[in-house]
């Protein structure tokens, strides 16, 4: 069926949303507060610099194998808390999924450039075990042939995506940020403050790269992998907050920063881990929506942008995932936009791309695209050999692979990795998780919490009588305080408040349903965290029969602020918190009790369920206690 647009071309929903982002009145957005101005937490104001040096690099490339260089070119995962003596059942994982038993057997197998860290692959339990694990890394690359230091990388977002939890510092995630600054009149310092933090924490424990900030603009309500992984649906204002953690990881905290989905993965209702995404805009809705925050982030100086598994048809017509693209990655990356840094696939077991094409010809047609590093691959045999065989058969030539690995030695010796690769193990508890690191977290977490609905039933009174407190718990972070219900109950009892805790579940049946109804009659105020309304309607149902018993209730969204649009009528306020995590939950806890005030203002736009071509609540939507 044809898709109503407006007179500018841009489909009906999207020129909504684009309304409600670029029509935001500068009042809107708050007063300019004074806490993004507080000094970054202890630690040097800028790292030591590290000059680039093409001659050495040269050097080390020559004494390389072939084997040597496609080696440099992957970063891949393995099992264990240790790189040299995993437990048995670790050892086991690694020779069926590797063919080898530890993490230093497959670095000298394969020559590998890089490694990533996972929590549900056992590597990370404490902060100095991860820390120890980092310096094993490093010695059995150093104890090759060529020695090459790796790259020891991890996924941490924070907030939504995060692989270390506490006792490392947990902060807000990127739409939680994106509040946050639209309550402080469009500063990014905040971003940038929580940037250097994540930063310097990880290069404590040897950790030089990080596979963030995410650089989305995300202007689909429906989109399920990113909503608040991104800071917000304002190109502009997702640019400056880009920009603003690009700095705090690489020039504060001496850590590589990777920008992603490029070309763009905000307006999409699939997900690239399940699924091939196909992006429609046009590619002047590209220009204007899609490319703004990657313009930024490499004028910036980004070292690593990450392809993103979709189809661009405006970009390229063939079909293929930007991450297999040439026209995507060599034309408009490195053509257009002038980009000559390190260049990521995103991991390379995700569906979407693997869905064209078998796993022998991804990482050939990546690296024919134009991509430096080939991430995660499923069978790192297997894409090993691929390569290779691709460059003997000159599929692949010896200068591109050069190129490649050129680009890779450049930011390892620009991230001091070729100065000195190893961690203070001893130093971990002085620099991860301080009372400092975490003051700032619970200052940035609550200026983020943005309150959208609100009939005066909030602040909670100090004597509002028993709440009950009840929802959705979704995976708690590992190390965390638990289910996010339990958080929450946790932080509203220290706030002196007597309460009693259900859970409910994402989807609460009939028994469930009468069983908190029954516990609400007896409260005088119940608190529901929702997640995900506009797709359970259980959730729905148990929110109205909540209210039909005539007891105040009160929603926290704990993930997307769209829940907002999905509300029954009669629940008397909505905070949204944009993320369960201990520091965000605890934050809206604090806020709802009035010991912290809500700053936040929405950075993206709830349109209504039943009318998507409306806008409910615009960006920069927030109400205070004042």
């Amino acid at each position: 069926m044809a898709q109503e647009t407006t007179s500018g071309g841009l489909p009906r929903r999207r020129a909504v949303l684009a309304a409600g982002v670029f029509g935001t009145a500068a009042g809107a957005l708050g007063t300019r507060t004074a806490w993004a101005a507080r000094p970054a937490p202890a630690g040097p104001a800028r790292t030591a610099f590290f000059p680039p040096d093409p001659l050495a690099d040269r050097r080390l490339l020559s004494r390389m194998t072939p084997e040597e260089k496609v080696g440099q070119l992957f970063v891949m995962r393995f099992h264990g808390a240790s790189a040299t003596a995993p437990s048995a059942a670790d050892a086991k994982a690694n020779r069926e999924d590797l063919g080898v038993a530890t993490a230093a057997e497959m670095i000298a197998r394969y020559h590998l450039g890089g490694v990533i860290y996972f929590g549900w692959a056992g590597n990370i339990r404490s902060p100095r075990q991860v820390a120890a694990l980092s310096n094993e890394v490093q010695r059995a690359g150093l104890g090759l042939r060529v020695p090459v230091p790796l790259l020891v990388s991890i996924d941490q977002e924070h907030g939504a995506v995060q692989r270390i939890g506490p006792p490392a510092t947990q902060l807000p995630g990127a739409m939680g940020l994106g509040a946050a600054s639209l309550g402080a009149g469009g500063d990014s310092a905040g971003a940038r403050e929580a940037a250097a933090l994540a930063g310097r924490e990880l290069a404590a424990l040897g950790v030089r790269q990080d596979w963030a900030p995410d650089a989305d603009v995300n202007v689909n309500p429906a989109n399920p992998v990113i909503g608040v992984r991104s800071f917000g649906a304002d190109p502009d204002a997702v640019a400056r907050l880009v920009v603003a953690q690009v700095r705090g990881y690489q020039e504060d905290a001496g850590i590589s920063a990777a920008v992603k989905h490029f070309p763009g993965h905000g307006d999409t209702a699939t997900d690239s881990h399940v699924g091939f995404p196909t992006i429609s805009h046009t590619r002047e809705q590209w220009d204007t929506l899609d490319a703004p925050p990657f313009r930024a982030a490499i004028a910036a100086g980004a070292d690593v942008v990450m392809t993103g598994h979709l189809a661009f048809p405006a970009l390229d017509p063939t079909g293929d995932p930007a991450t297999l693209s040439h026209p995507v990655v060599t034309g408009v990356l490195r053509g257009e936009l002038g980009y000559e840094g390190v260049v990521t696939t995103d991991s390379l077991r995700m569906e979407g791309v693997r869905t064209k094409y078998g796993d022998d010809r991804v990482p050939v047609l990546a690296l024919r695209a134009g991509v430096d590093l080939l991430l995660d691959p499923p069978d790192l045999g297997l894409a090993h050999r691929s390569v290779l065989a691709a460059l003997r058969s000159g599929e692949l030539t010896e200068e591109r692979i050069d190129a490649s690995v050129l680009r890779v030695l450049a930011l390892k010796r620009r991230r001091g990795l070729l100065a000195d690769p190893y961690v203070d193990e001893a130093a971990v508890e002085r620099r991860v998780g301080t009372p400092a690191h975490r003051a700032l977290a619970d200052r940035l977490a609550e200026r983020g919490t943005t309150l959208v609905v609100n009939d005066g039933t909030l602040p909670l009174r100090a004597d509002a009588g028993h709440l009950l407190v009840l929802g959705v718990d979704p995976a708690s972070a590992s190390g965390s305080d638990g289910p996010a219900t339990r958080v929450l109950a946790r932080a509203l009892q220290a706030e002196g408040f007597r309460v009693t805790r259900r859970t409910t579940g994402t989807a609460p049946d009939a028994a469930a349903r009468d069983a908190a109804v029954a516990a609400a009659r007896r409260a005088h105020t119940v608190v529901v965290a929702t997640y995900g309304l506009d797709t359970d309607p259980a959730q729905r149902a148990l929110l109205a029969a909540l209210v039909a018993t005539g007891v105040p209730v009160v929603a926290v969204a704990l993930r997307n602020p769209y829940d907002a649009a999905h509300l029954p009528d009669g629940v008397r306020a909505l905070l949204a918190a944009y993320g369960w995590s201990d520091v965000e939950v605890s934050a809206a806890a604090r806020v709802l009790t009035g010991r912290a005030r809500p700053y936040g203002r929405l950075p993206v736009p709830v349109t209504r369920a039943d009318a998507p071509e409306r806008t409910l609540y615009a960006v920069g939507r927030g109400l205070s206690y004042e």
